[in-house]
């Protein structure tokens, strides 16, 4: 059945965007009310995009030219006939708007003009759509529905002309080396990149996008400076003339197994498995581990993983925060001499990670059994109902465990 412009326009399920949905829920009566008016819309359009966007205030010559005016009558056809649900100009539409953006950086335009300039064509085609339905007095739940649908078209095919832009931009960037370094750099950004812009560059340099990436943050051994270029697979990302020479991975079980011997020279540390939206927090925990492993407090093999230190960056996260658990923790410290706070904070931390069994106590500090009975006793009295509270337990062990790791020793006396 035809419909009417008396039937209410509810969008319905048909075609492929959200664009089209919107155009074939309006009665199909519009496309036959429109379609005279198709150049003089096209006209509008035009005229209003020279007078608000400077840049496009000039006599549209050559093949640029062309190219506008070309994509305004299709934009206004298309959306005509989408009206109908016809197909005629639908299969050709992302493809010419791709070839906007092209056409815009070759003739180098501005990226931000060409969105300026959708903005005011989505303006002028809305005026002219509600002076015609004004006129010819169509319901306002038609109105609505075209204005809706006008703005939904605009977002679209401009965003196929950005994908056009950057794409031209990258392959006018170079080599496919230098876009692949770009795109590793927009992978890393903070903020992110827009995922459309993620998936353009990513064309650009020959790398499929993967659902999850893992970031390996580098550091050359000082005995082999500087080191050889690692071996790696042709989908990993790899930077290493940077200050902080790093990598990405989309395969870590690949790439991470055996990295030893492909990292010869290099020191490495892998950071969490992410989205490749969230490279860059990877890349922030990698680089966090990297310390860690510098420092002795991640083993010292050639590679540390995120994961398996989870607790120690837990605990060194915020020094100021240790400092305040210290005091609060530790205050029964804060009395005796240093050498006394070393051997029962060493005492305490394992009297709590041993359960109080004794022996295990005494053969973990290499210690007589009555000693530890001796220092546990001094403990209780220090420590009093502390040491039968579990939240103070941990409190307490995890501001031990916190100076063990960092070769500190709780704060004493007035901080």
């Amino acid at each position: 059945m035809t419909r009417t412009i008396t039937q209410a326009a509810i969008p319905q399920p048909r075609g492929t965007g959200r664009a089209r949905q919107l155009w074939c829920s309006l009665p199909t009566e519009l496309a036959r009310r429109f379609r005279p008016h198709a150049d003089q819309f096209a006209r509008r359009i035009l005229e209003e995009v020279q007078r608000a966007v400077p840049e496009y205030a000039k006599p549209l010559e050559g093949e640029f030219g062309k190219v506008i005016v070309l994509a305004i009558e299709q934009a206004v056809l298309g959306c005509i006939d989408s009206i109908e649900d016809l197909a005629s100009t639908q299969d050709t539409g992302a493809k010419l708007f791709r070839e906007v953006g092209k056409r815009v950086h070759h003739d180098g335009g501005s990226l931000n003009s060409l969105q300026a300039a959708y903005r005011a064509g989505g303006r002028a085609a809305w005026h002219y759509i509600a002076e015609l339905g004004q006129a010819h007095r169509f319901p306002a739940a038609v109105l609505c529905v075209g204005a809706e649908a006008v703005f939904a078209y605009v977002d679209e095919i401009s965003s196929y002309s950005v994908e056009g832009y950057t794409l031209a931009q990258a392959m006018a960037s170079g080599t496919l080396e230098r876009r692949r370094r770009r795109l590793f750099e927009l992978l890393l950004a903070t903020p992110p990149s827009s995922p459309a812009t993620l998936a353009t560059m990513a064309k650009a340099a020959e790398w499929t996008v993967p659902e999850w990436v893992t970031v390996v943050a580098l550091d050359p051994r000082t005995e082999q400076h500087p080191p050889p270029s690692p071996q790696l697979a042709d989908d990993v990302l790899l930077d290493l003339d940077g200050p902080e020479p790093c990598l990405l991975t989309p395969n870590p079980e690949r790439d991470l197994r055996g990295l030893e011997g492909r990292l010869s020279g290099w020191r490495a540390a892998a950071g969490p498995r992410v989205r490749p939206a969230d490279a860059a927090t990877s890349l922030l925990w990698a680089r966090r581990t990297l310390d860690l492993l510098r420092r002795g407090l991640a083993g010292d093999g050639p590679v540390a993983h995120t994961a398996d230190h989870l607790a120690t960056h837990w605990l060194l996260l915020d020094r100021f925060l240790l400092d305040e658990l210290s005091a609060k923790a530790l205050a029964p410290f804060a009395g005796l001499t240093v050498k006394q706070q070393t051997r029962l904070a060493e005492t305490l931390l394992s009297w709590l990670e041993h359960n109080g069994n004794t022996p295990e106590i005494a053969q973990a500090l290499r210690i007589h059994p009555q000693t530890v009975r001796y220092r546990v006793s001094q403990l209780s009295e220090l420590f009093g109902d502390r040491l039968a509270d579990p939240a103070k337990r941990l409190e307490i062990q995890m501001a031990l465990s916190a100076h063990r790791l960092l070769g500190t020793r709780p704060p004493t006396g007035d901080r």
